[in-house]
């Protein structure tokens, strides 16, 4: 009895393992997967490109005669305005040589005078007379020298801007061409970035697509400027090691936000001409490598390595790997494995796209 009850239970429990094995046999293989093929068609990417900040105006301030800087009439940091003088070189030699110079014209003035009064009285030739013109207007060439030499002596502000760092210090010799500070106007500020050929390419010829100049700059804060910049001029060539052009966009700074030197990221509309798109879900990564799984005509998936093109927000616009007509795993890529044999559903592509609110024209 005892013997009957034991294989009862042995059977019980065998015939309960067959039909839990089946069961899961089952539902292996009434899993469909969803499949979808890749859209063709034309769309925008907002692409990103490192940039150098520079101010519209900025200038090295540097002296242009030597002596002792005697003044600093400025703090750094400060707004100045044009004319406004920032630095005095101990002026007195230059002073003197100006009141040297303001005798030697007033001594020529004396001999021309009587010189003419006695070439008028036909004691001396005319030639003395022009001689002694000659001399006069040699001294006031020579005072008009010493004037400006004097004037160099207060170095002005060109043009209204922000002083930058001040090198020398009160008392500081200086020689001609040392530099005694920068000056920048920061009113509007220049961005410069580099652009690939490719896109460079698609720029100029879809100009109509990408409908204006208008580009937007990321701050070095990862926050969007709130001024929109305008594309100005583009290089004259590439450069022949990165095989880019370089870009110019103009910036309005009305609230002096940005200064010189500056970093950020230009992000520039590049309208796309049939690019080849997918979902971002259908893909999975291998050693930075993007792959999709290809249904082939016998439903069997194949792993397929990818190259992107572009990102999208859940989208990819691929550069190669793939063609139109390709069937590709929508879901369950982290499930299927190469050369499985699989059940699919497929989705129409275009309301695929939809359901990812694809923004594209």
């Amino acid at each position: 009895m005892i013997k009957r009850v034991a294989s009862g239970i042995a059977l019980s429990a065998l015939l309960l393992a067959v039909g839990c094995n089946k069961k899961k046999e089952e539902k292996e293989e009434v899993a469909v997967y969803p499949v979808t093929s890749p859209v063709v068609m034309d769309t925008v990417i907002n692409k990103e490109y490192v940039a150098q900040i520079q101010s519209v105006k900025n200038i090295e301030v540097r002296a242009q005669e030597k002596g002792f800087l005697e003044k600093i009439f400025v703090d750094e940091g400060q707004y100045v305005h044009a004319g406004q003088t920032l630095f005095r070189i101990m002026p007195k030699l230059y002073q003197a040589e100006l009141l040297k110079a303001k005798a030697e014209v007033e001594q020529a003035s004396i001999e021309l005078k009587n010189a003419s009064t006695l070439a008028g009285n036909n004691i001396v030739s005319k030639n003395e007379r022009a001689m002694a013109k000659a001399k006069l207007d040699a001294a006031n060439a020579e005072m008009k020298l010493a004037q400006i030499h004097l004037s160099f002596t207060d170095i002005k502000a060109p043009f209204s801007g922000i002083i930058n760092r001040i090198p020398l210090k009160l008392g500081s010799l200086i020689d001609e061409g040392d530099l005694l500070t920068s000056l920048s106007d920061n009113t509007n500020i220049y961005t410069y970035f580099n652009v690939s050929e490719p896109e460079y390419l698609s720029y100029q010829t879809r100009a109509a697509d990408r409908g204006s100049n208008q580009v937007s700059l990321i701050t070095a804060n990862g926050e969007m400027y709130t001024q929109k910049g305008e594309i100005q001029t583009i290089e004259g060539e590439f450069d022949n090691e990165t095989g880019n052009i370089a870009f110019r966009a103009k910036f309005p700074n009305p609230d002096k936000l940005l200064r010189n030197g500056e970093t950020g990221k230009i992000q520039m509309t590049m309208p796309v001409h049939n690019g080849l798109i997918i979902p971002q879900k259908s893909t999975y990564e291998i050693q930075d490598q993007k792959y999709v799984f290809v249904i082939d005509k016998n439903g069997v998936a194949k792993s397929r390595n990818i190259k992107i093109a572009y990102e999208l927000p859940d989208l990819y616009i691929v550069a190669s790997g793939l063609s139109k007509g390709d069937q590709i795993l929508l879901e369950g890529v982290q499930k299927v494995k190469d050369d499985q044999k699989v059940k699919t559903k497929f989705q129409d592509p275009k309301k695929v796209l939809q359901s990812l609110k694809l923004k594209a024209e």
